[in-house]
């Protein structure tokens, strides 16, 4: 099976889908130019958007409008699009049992750190800049990957990119 498709549809994850499934829905859509349709949302829905990734978000020059959290219930029924790819961007929504999605999606982890469990202001704005940061890098890897990659090729190659921005996180750390 070859991973090629007009506009390719991707669902990021994670449990409260308030910050990092968000950030890397507008990121995505925003520098893949109409190539890839992103979506995100929660096994437990915060029911708002983190003020912290809207305030990121803007300040990178990103529009926030129009930005909700949202149930993955609604993208696992048979009006939801088919995905291409499901990144799981938590460790909790990793382990949980996912819906059944449309098609046949090629799945990833991308583990990042949650930004938004900090007391301070201070804290918080470089925890937010700190995983942005770390989603952008992802996500502009996965825009150099081939279209045409089979779906075992893919999938081995979203692990690389983690793996490969992990270590460098650590080394800038």
């Amino acid at each position: 099976m070859l991973w090629i498709v007009s506009v390719k549809n991707v669902l990021f994850l994670c449990t409260g889908n308030s910050a990092r499934s968000i950030l890397g829905e507008v990121i995505l859509n925003e520098l893949s130019g109409g190539a890839y349709a992103a979506y995100s949302a929660g096994s437990q829905p915060a029911g708002r958007v983190n003020p912290g990734a809207l305030k990121m978000l803007a300040a990178e020059g990103h529009s926030v409008e129009g930005l909700a959290s949202k149930s993955w219930d609604q993208f696992s029924g048979p009006d939801a699009p088919e995905f291409d790819l499901v990144i799981t961007v938590c460790d909790n929504a990793a382990g949980e049992s996912c819906p059944v999605w449309s098609g046949s999606p090629v799945t990833a982890h991308w583990g990042i750190p949650d930004p938004a469990h900090f007391d301070s202001e201070e804290a918080r704005d470089a925890a937010f800049d700190l995983a942005y940061s770390r989603m952008r890098r992802r996500i502009e890897a996965l825009l150099e990957l081939p279209e045409d990659l089979a779906a075992e090729s893919l999938q081995q190659s979203l692990q690389d990119i983690h793996e490969q921005a992990r270590t460098s996180d650590m080394q800038q750390a």
